[in-house]
């Protein structure tokens, strides 16, 4: 083998691991103030949670506040807005139902 050299992975150093590991979110939240869902996605869920209470999300600031209540780690963005678009349909709102 010739050229550069690979690094090994080491899973002993959480820091490391996150690292190499970006996942995608895809989200629930339940309004507090009207008891309506919102379901999102994002790369950052502890980011998008505080932006969207804080009224930085212009489709949820006349809602607050919010309650996290269902979500689901995914290995890609086109993964998580796929099943963001899943849970928008009626099959998809019946399995939050069926979970929450």
């Amino acid at each position: 083998m010739t050229g550069g050299s690979a690094s090994p992975v080491t899973l002993d150093s959480g820091q490391r691991y996150n690292k190499l590991m970006k996942f995608y979110y895809t989200y629930v939240l339940k309004s507090i103030k009207d008891q309506k869902l919102y379901i999102g996605s994002t790369g950052d869920i502890k980011e998008r949670f505080k932006a969207h209470n804080q009224g930085e999300v212009k489709s949820t600031k006349n809602r607050r506040p919010f309650n996290l209540i269902y979500f689901e780690a995914c290995q890609d963005k086109k993964q998580a807005e796929k099943r963001e678009k899943y849970f928008k349909t009626g099959y998809g709102r019946k399995f939050l139902r069926d979970r929450i």
